[in-house]
């Protein structure tokens, strides 16, 4: 089932069929919803209490719907001003601001910040900027991953993006144009 045009919903958790406002904006992909299904179903025995990181977060589906299972908070990384605006709407709206703090920076200039050690990373970048080796890269390198994190990857079907050698694949699918992989670091 497809949100209308502009919302998308929670599936489940405490905020389940809370709607996320999507501004109209050039190349934001909202991960689809059997997709976040799938994953959160994977996600359902680690999600109580994990921080996590919503890295390249867009309309920050993944990462409410995160909060809304039971992680203890997610920060949320968007560049463009627009779409952290309507994410910090959301979150207000959904009364969870407390627990999901948005830098409105771009991925690559927020993890050369000093780190902070995530559980749970949502690595789901805009296709067309093909940034999946790069920030995969800087989380590995930077201190930004918990010694068994999980990282879940989105990238069109098709695309095999160069990850680091102790991501282990945990489970994957595709879904239309759409290839998603939870991995676990080793």
């Amino acid at each position: 089932m497809k949100g209308a045009p502009g919302r998308i919903r929670i599936i489940g958790g405490r905020l389940r069929n809370s709607r996320l406002e999507v501004p109209d904006l050039p190349g934001l992909r909202p991960t689809p919803e059997r997709v976040r299904e799938t994953l959160f179903n994977w996600l359902a025995p680690i999600l109580a209490g994990v921080r996590a990181l919503d890295l390249c977060a867009g309309t920050g589906a993944l990462g409410i719907e995160a909060l809304s299972r039971g992680a203890a908070g997610v920060q949320f990384v968007e560049p463009d001003a627009r779409a952290a605006q309507a994410l910090r709407a959301n979150l207000a709206r959904l009364k969870v601001a407390e627990a999901g703090p948005v830098a409105a920076t771009d991925a690559a200039r927020f993890l050369g910040e000093a780190p902070r050690p995530f559980g749970l990373v949502f690595l789901d970048p805009p296709f067309a900027l093909d940034l999946w080796t790069a920030l995969a890269e800087r989380l590995e390198q930077g201190g930004w991953l918990a010694p068994q994190a999980w990282i879940y990857v989105e990238c069109p079907r098709g695309a095999a993006p160069a990850l680091p050698a102790n991501w282990l694949a945990h489970r994957e699918g595709q879904a239309g144009e759409v290839r998603y992989a939870l991995y676990r670091r080793a």
